[in-house]
């Protein structure tokens, strides 16, 4: 390492005019060359620790929701699932299909505008003439044409129809609704337990 030379007389006479004829931009700062600070002899900054990483792996320590998925449930299970208010025994053998229904309808085919007056026009009707067991088929439904991400129900009529069966005016009249055995159509169908006439 070179040591620093030091500046001769007629060199500090000749800075020392160029100095005096100046005017600093930073006042504080040394106007010597030899009070100058050395830019080799300055200390280097300290070094900040780095902190040690382990090996990780993305979203290790995240919760697995995995299980907590709530997919709705078939239309089956969701009406295994209502309380049973009628019969007991009477309701066994409807669902093992041993009881036979007393009249039917067929939706199959029709649109949602024409299939709903004629359930209300049926049920109400059925119920007049003191049946108490009837079938509703509505069709299994065709699957559609589009296979995009979100998933479409299969049969608007099969999901459309037991909800009708809930809402006025046939709630009142509708006692219980289950889907057919499949001596009766299966998933395509329903059977319908009615009330009553007082």
């Amino acid at each position: 390492m070179s040591r620093r030379r030091k500046l001769t007389e007629e060199e500090r006479e000749l800075w020392s005019r160029v100095a005096a004829s100046t005017t600093p931009f930073h006042p504080k700062r040394p106007v010597s060359a030899e009070t100058e600070p050395d830019p080799k002899a300055s200390k280097p900054a300290p070094k900040v620790p780095r902190p040690e990483v382990k090996d990780f792996r993305i979203g290790q320590s995240s919760p697995d929701f995995a299980f907590r998925h709530d997919l709705a449930p078939s239309i089956a299970e969701h009406l295994a699932r209502q309380p049973v208010v009628m019969d007991r025994k009477a309701h066994r053998a409807m669902t093992r299909g041993k009881l036979e229904p007393e009249a039917k309808i067929d939706l199959h085919g029709m649109t949602l505008a024409q299939a709903h007056p004629e359930l209300i026009r049926f049920i109400l009707n059925a119920q007049d003439n003191g049946r108490r067991l009837v079938l509703v088929i509505t069709g299994k439904g065709k699957k559609g044409l589009d296979d995009g991400p979100i998933p479409q129900r299969q049969g608007v009529l099969r999901h459309q129809v037991p909800q009708w069966l809930r809402l006025p005016p046939l709630g009142a009249v509708v006692m219980r609704v289950d889907q057919a055995h499949l001596k009766h159509g299966g998933s395509g169908a329903y059977y319908v337990y009615l009330r009553r006439l007082r």
